[in-house]
């Protein structure tokens, strides 16, 4: 096929590419002004040639867009993008990674279904859950994330779906997918796994078996901390469901966001390996130092699945959490003698950035609940960014000097 512009370009080209390629030209769809960049569409609505048309289009009998709330152009080739690197048939992108999530339960759960989620999921996902997802008549269950035999044995008659973070925020749990995803089909549910932490560059659940893959696109998809968006992969019959969930109800990915987040693909896997070396340094070195009593990172020989992180995982991922002896106390005080690191609850940035668990991201948990998912008073997370090493290390230890000062 020639290398110019040929507005029907298909993606059969891409057939046998490999990721970095995909990362930057997977769903591109050139238009008439033969646009080397991916266009972006800023409309609300589309023309239509005639009202015969119009009616054809919006009865689906014939191709076209519709209205941008499920169908946009820049939207489509995002959503496109990450099937291909996730090994989906298709991705539907939505307004943020919990809303994602929502339309998952929505559009695949009913009244008097059953839902497993693990213990150590994020905190948000525990409410949305709970406050939520129960009033509509689902009913849901928490298992021990790793506890293969305690899933099978929390499954019933009724279960629909099983969701998992693996690995967990933050304290890097994982489990064996491809032997949950075993266990889901003997029930014959859904296994989802959200794969915000590593994103498709680190790890592939679809290929382990998992029937959907979930994204907060805000984190490294992005990368740069500038957009929310979220996206779910799987096979069309699922997700075929999202779209009209999205019809509906109508928590849409902007165009401007998805724009930004195909630009964030391009870098995806170079930014990854980056923030993975630096986070497994920085791991290593946390590990030595008398004031931390653990250190919570999967790329360490010491995490008790550091095994079937490697086999199931590229690497270790960015996220390092640590616990300091001294409780809440001692972990703000760390928190504030740091002057590099970013204070905030969002990561997947940049910028690094430090949170204390117990009383942001989990602080509406009850008290119980976080010490079941192991949130406890001395933990923080370290979201590792893309600065120099040295940097981070040196402004670690203004949080240690502070400590030992005592």
């Amino acid at each position: 096929m020639s290398n110019q512009w040929d507005a029907g370009r298909l993606d059969s080209d891409l057939q046998d590419a490999g990721f970095d390629t995909l990362a930057v030209r997977a769903g591109q769809r050139r238009g008439p002004e033969a646009e080397h960049g991916e266009a972006l569409y800023l409309t609300s609505s589309y023309v239509f040639r005639s009202a015969a048309d119009a009616a054809a289009c919006f009865a689906g009998e014939a191709e076209g867009n519709v209205y941008s709330r499920y169908m946009n152009p820049t939207v489509r080739t995002f959503e496109q993008r990450m099937a291909a690197l996730e090994g989906a048939e298709q991705a539907v992108a939505t307004a943020s990674g919990m809303s994602a999530i929502l339309a998952t339960v929505m559009s695949l759960c009913s009244a008097g279904d059953h839902v497993l989620v693990s213990r150590s999921v994020f905190g948000a996902t525990v409410t949305l859950f709970e406050k939520y997802v129960k009033r509509f008549g689902v009913q849901v269950d928490y298992v021990t994330l790793a506890d293969i035999a305690g899933w099978k044995a929390a499954c019933k008659p009724n279960t629909r779906l099983l969701f998992v973070e693996s690995p967990s925020n933050p304290l890097a749990e994982l489990v064996d997918i491809a032997e949950l995803a075993g266990v889901a089909r003997e029930q014959g549910a859904l296994l989802a796994v959200d794969n915000c932490f590593c994103t498709p560059a680190l790890q592939k659940p679809l290929a382990l078996g998992a029937d959907i893959v979930i994204h907060s696109a805000t984190k490294y998809i992005d990368g740069q901390g500038r957009c929310l968006g979220g996206v779910v992969c799987g096979r069309r019959e699922q997700m075929q469901e999202l779209v009209g969930f999205l019809r509906t109800a109508g928590p849409t990915l902007s165009p401007f966001n998805a724009w930004v987040f195909l630009k964030g693909l391009e870098t995806l896997r170079l930014r990854m390996q980056a923030h993975c070396v630096s986070a497994q340094a920085l791991a290593e070195w946390l590990e030595q130092q008398p004031e931390v009593e653990r250190v919570y990172y999967a790329g360490l020989p010491s995490h008790p699945q550091h095994a079937l992180a490697a086999r199931q995982m590229r690497a270790f991922g960015a996220v390092v959490g640590f616990e300091l002896a001294g409780g809440r106390e001692a972990a703000w005080r760390f928190i504030d003698a740091t002057r590099l690191l970013s204070i905030t609850a969002n990561l997947g940035d940049a910028k690094s950035t430090i949170t204390h668990p117990a009383t942001t991201t989990h602080g509406r948990l009850s008290i119980e609940a976080r010490e079941a998912a192991g949130i406890r008073e001395g933990l923080l997370r370290l979201a590792v960014g893309l600065e120099e090493l040295d940097d981070l290390q040196t402004d670690l230890q203004r949080g240690f000097a502070v400590l030992r000062a005592d």
